[in-house]
């Protein structure tokens, strides 16, 4: 039966030798009473898709290149130390820490360090993956008693590329592990890159020792694109799509979506739909017709100033407040709060609030929207709070 079954699954015959090898400790006979849910299972799926032996699997998007990335004041740091990582790998800005907010291009630039090494060194031993996937190897090496294979796997790259580290956060193990696999890789002198929505040090529930490692290389913010990179995003996107979008459209769309470029190609999308499927050239007018429920949102906006107000009326302080240096908590509480909804409630860039906020750095502003946005799924009453200025600001 066994024969036939590995023969099927081979595709042609395959002739089975069985040997019996001596044993340090004798097998227990309480495998045999095993309970169905923890009995072992035959289980040949490779840690993180590892194709070793079989040509490495790197998990890389080649369509995401340096090439393909529009560089703007708002990555152009970020953007010149990735280059730099992808040309000499294991030397300087390792580990590379890139932080930010959501769809800002942090993926594409970690991709890109991957697909420019194996370029120049195609034998390199290069792996993409989220932190939820080491996550979930971690699990499956304790689950099966496999880490030797785990380590072999992760401590024997030459470029570790990981998404979103703060999914480490509360995983005892997940961290003591990639504690293990980060000292490996550097004392080899392989290159770590990582992503996260905040800077080390705003990480929370992460173990203070590989907080430290984090934040021991490089660390570089990629920021909302401004006017005229979301223009050159669109344009560069349309080109890609076979479009031709005029420049006034571009400027006309990016005025009107500020916030990152996952929403700015949601906004292109529902444009070149509306263009083919109305067989109409792409104009202002198309575009505001494409678009008329997000400019109907806009032109709803609220603004920084007047949630500023609205906050400081309802925790009865002073609008100066908001851009004073004073830190007492009855003063530094509201101001967070009042940050948080300047975030969630507004286009806004994290420098652009800052500013409006007494020229506060754009780290400060981060800060204070992972704090009260934490805090809010944890507080009723805090949340009974939010929920109050919210609906007051929509009026």
């Amino acid at each position: 039966r066994m024969v036939q079954l590995l023969s099927q699954m081979n595709g042609q015959p395959v002739q089975v030798e069985l040997v019996l090898a001596q044993r340090e400790t004798p097998v227990k006979s309480a495998l045999s009473r095993v309970s169905p849910e923890q009995e072992p299972i035959l289980d040949i799926t490779p840690l993180a898709d590892d194709g070793v032996g079989a040509g490495f699997r790197s998990r890389l998007n080649s369509a995401l290149t340096f090439d393909t990335l529009v560089e703007g004041s708002a990555n152009r740091m970020a953007r010149a130390a990735a280059t730099h990582v992808a040309n000499s790998p294991g030397h300087l800005y390792n580990p590379l820490f890139i932080y930010g907010g959501v769809g800002l291009g942090k993926t594409h630039l970690v991709h890109a360090v991957g697909n420019a090494l194996l370029a120049q060194r195609p034998d390199a031993k290069v792996l993409y993956i989220h932190a939820e996937q080491f996550v979930s190897d971690v699990v499956k090496a304790y689950q099966r008693k496999t880490f030797d294979e785990f380590k072999h796997h992760y401590h024997s790259l030459d470029l570790l590329l990981i998404d979103d580290v703060q999914f480490f956060a509360n995983k005892e193990r997940t961290q003591e592990e990639f504690f293990n696999a980060f000292e490996a890789l550097l004392a080899k002198k392989s290159h770590i890159v990582m992503t996260s929505d905040t800077y080390p040090k705003g990480l929370t529930d992460i173990h203070e020792r590989l907080v430290s490692r984090f934040d021991s290389g490089l660390t570089v913010a990629i920021e909302p694109p401004e006017l005229e990179m979301r223009v050159a995003i669109l344009m560069s996107k349309a080109r890609a799509e076979g479009a031709d979008m005029p420049e006034e459209v571009a400027f006309f769309v990016a005025k009107n979506v500020r916030s990152n470029v996952r929403e700015l190609e949601g906004a292109l999308r529902k444009i070149l739909a509306y263009s083919r499927f109305n067989q109409k050239e792409i104009s202002i007018q198309l575009a505001r017709d494409a678009l008329r429920d997000l400019l109907s949102i806009q032109n709803r906006q609220i603004s920084v100033e007047n949630i500023q107000k609205t906050v400081a009326d309802y925790y009865k302080i002073k609008v100066a407040d908001m851009y004073s240096k004073k830190r007492p908590a009855s003063i530094a509480r509201p101001r967070q709060i009042a940050m948080y909804l300047a975030k969630e409630l507004t286009q806004k860039s994290l420098p652009e609030i800052g500013e409006l906020f007494g020229g506060r750095d754009h780290t400060t502003v981060l800060h204070a929207v992972r704090k009260i946005g934490g805090e809010r799924q944890q507080l009723a009453e805090l949340n009974q709070q939010l929920h109050i200025l919210e609906q007051t600001l929509k009026g």
